[in-house]
């Protein structure tokens, strides 16, 4: 059975450093990078960290495990957020999925639903195609809904991105970029989210989608179950597929 590698525990030590959120309006750490305007009681620093991890033996050696995190704190009318997420699948000792992402944002509000943002981000997928992407976005946001029970935003924005692929000259994109992000609270205990973001270039179109459910067990821990998917309309041609599809059940803790 193939052990976690050193840079797995390196990024989840990221993870445990920055997997931070405000609690009760930014409760996912998912694809949608603007967390809502925080409540007036909201605190200046506060975080969760989400991890999930299964092992099987016997007739089949396989080994998940998926990590994300956030780090968010205040600043008068601004919003910073660190974002960082790792994921490695093997099986019968082989790597079948080795992912990382980092990324940092800001966002400041204006008076009524408006606000502006801009975020950066690196991802590392073995199985993408490409050895690296670093992508920089700014835009404009708007919260449709901010209800006690719904919460919708909406936001777009241009921005570039340089991708390193695997045995091909590196490129650089305009990027047309737009994203939603709703919020549906179940119950005291419970709430389901739906995110999902669209990067169009001259070269591809990168689609992303999750769901997820959550359920409160206590003050601080939560269980969450969730679906992500990420398709790529024309991936380099050493992509293994087009569109990547995940299912978890992770333990979400926040303070």
């Amino acid at each position: 059975m193939q052990r976690p590698t050193t840079s797995n525990w390196i990024a989840l030590g990221l993870l445990a450093f920055s997997g931070i959120a405000l609690p009760g309006s930014a409760q996912a750490s998912g694809l949608f990078y603007a967390p809502p305007p925080p409540d007036e009681e909201a605190p200046t620093f506060s975080g969760e960290a989400e991890l999930g991890y299964t092992h099987l033996s016997g007739n089949t050696d396989s080994q998940t495990l998926i990590g994300r995190g956030r780090l968010s704190w205040l600043t008068g009318d601004w919003t910073h957020t660190l974002r960082g997420e790792v994921r490695n699948v093997t099986r019968d000792g082989d790597t079948s999925a080795e992912q990382y992402l980092l990324s940092g944002r800001e966002r400041y509000d204006f008076d009524g639903p408006h606000y502006l943002f801009g975020f950066a981000r690196w991802e590392k997928d073995r199985f993408s195609g490409y050895d690296q992407q670093s992508t920089a976005i700014g835009g404009y946001g708007r919260d449709i809904i901010d209800g006690e029970r719904h919460q919708l935003s909406l936001e777009a924005g241009p921005g570039y991105r340089h991708d390193r692929i695997d045995n091909e000259e590196n490129r650089g994109l305009g990027v047309i970029y737009s994203a939603l992000d709703y919020r549906w609270a179940l119950s005291q205990f419970a709430s389901l989210r739906q995110e999902m973001s669209v990067e169009s270039t001259d070269e591809n179109t990168t689609s992303r989608s999750l769901s997820s459910l959550t359920a409160r067990l206590n003050s601080r821990l939560s269980l969450r179950l969730s679906h992500e998917a990420k398709h790529n309309s024309n991936p380099p041609e050493t992509a293994v597929a087009n569109t990547d599809h995940t299912t978890n059940v992770t333990l979400l803790y926040t303070w």
